[in-house]
């Protein structure tokens, strides 16, 4: 099998992208990258690389302790949203991994894989070094933004973990496993869907604002399905981009121009996705000041009413 490609197209792509992701928001990077004052010590715990999915666990938790020192209050950096969501899952891969899964080996290695993009992109950005992924940029710029909702937050981290890193975690575990010949593996790779179907509808009601929640109150169940279709369609594809970026490892200039690529294509998403919290968010202060006038209205109306001996 062999994938054609065009790197000039794909260098063109990227840079279409990106000046799109711009004219939807420039916003400087903050000072100190954000960090501050657990800059430091976020170095020196991305130094320890790990190499098993309890190493995961252990440097999440770390992570989350330092996140919650954070600006603007304890717990309110928006970073602690994705990172407690990132825990959850990690947690139940984990007890997956003794419960008859195909392959715990390939199972692990990628949850190791997947982690170290993300303990990556930490570093990166701590570092101050632009080769940090745009789209994990978008997530990291607005840690302090409370005008984000911690939803939407968390939601940037997903897209970022799953349209970016994903693809790239498959391709490092293929490296050392060996490609995927037919389905033997796959199924694992889908068990994992099954966790974000189980545990997404709880974590999305625990992030929502209250206007959100509303929302949430009024589709029902669509809310959850929508999301189930959108877990599996986003793995898959990531699954079918490993296969196509796997064709390139050969190449490292067509590699690193496709996952650029990606990258853009990622962090406009992004973008977008941010676009539309805001858009949620102000209706929701619209709707909740229009809610409570009308409650307003009604009461003194009714005390109105009743101070005159009219019956409701």
């Amino acid at each position: 099998m062999t994938t054609s490609f065009d790197r000039d197209l794909a260098r063109d792509s990227a840079e279409r992208l990106r000046q799109r992701r711009l004219e939807l928001s420039s916003l400087a990077v903050p000072v100190g990258r954000g960090w501050e004052p657990v800059q430091a010590a976020m170095a020196e715990a991305l130094v320890i690389h790990p190499t098993c999915i309890g190493d995961v666990i252990s440097q999440l938790q770390r992570i989350q302790r330092m996140v919650k020192r954070l600006p603007p209050s304890r717990a309110k950096n928006r970073m602690c949203a994705f990172n407690s969501l990132y825990l959850k899952i990690t947690r139940r891969v984990d007890g997956a991994l003794t419960t008859g899964v195909h392959s715990p080996q390939f199972l692990e290695m990628l949850d190791v894989e997947f982690a170290k993009r993300y303990f990556a992109a930490l570093d990166l950005w701590n570092r101050d070094d632009e080769e940090t992924p745009d789209v994990w940029e978008v997530l990291f710029k607005r840690a302090q933004d409370e005008r984000v909702s911690r939803l939407a937050a968390a939601m940037l981290g997903v897209n970022a973990h799953i349209n970016h890193d994903l693809a790239l975690a498959l391709i490092d575990t293929w490296a050392e496993l060996g490609a995927p010949e037919g389905d033997e593996i796959h199924p694992d790779y889908l068990l994992v869907n099954q966790i974000f179907y189980q545990e997404i509808p709880l974590l999305r009601r625990g992030f929502a604002t209250e206007w959100q929640n509303d929302i949430d109150e009024f589709v029902g169940p669509l809310d959850d399905w929508s999301q189930r279709v959108l877990v599996r369609t986003t793995r898959a594809h990531a699954w079918d981009q490993a296969l196509h970026l796997w064709q390139l490892r050969a190449d490292p200039e067509d590699f690193e121009q496709a996952r650029r690529t990606m990258d853009r294509a990622a962090s406009l998403l992004g973008e977008w996705l941010i676009v539309t919290d805001r858009l949620v968010t102000e209706t929701g202060w619209i709707g909740t000041l229009l809610r409570r006038l009308f409650g307003r209205g009604r009461r003194s109306a009714s005390a109105v009413m009743t101070s005159s001996g009219v019956q409701q």
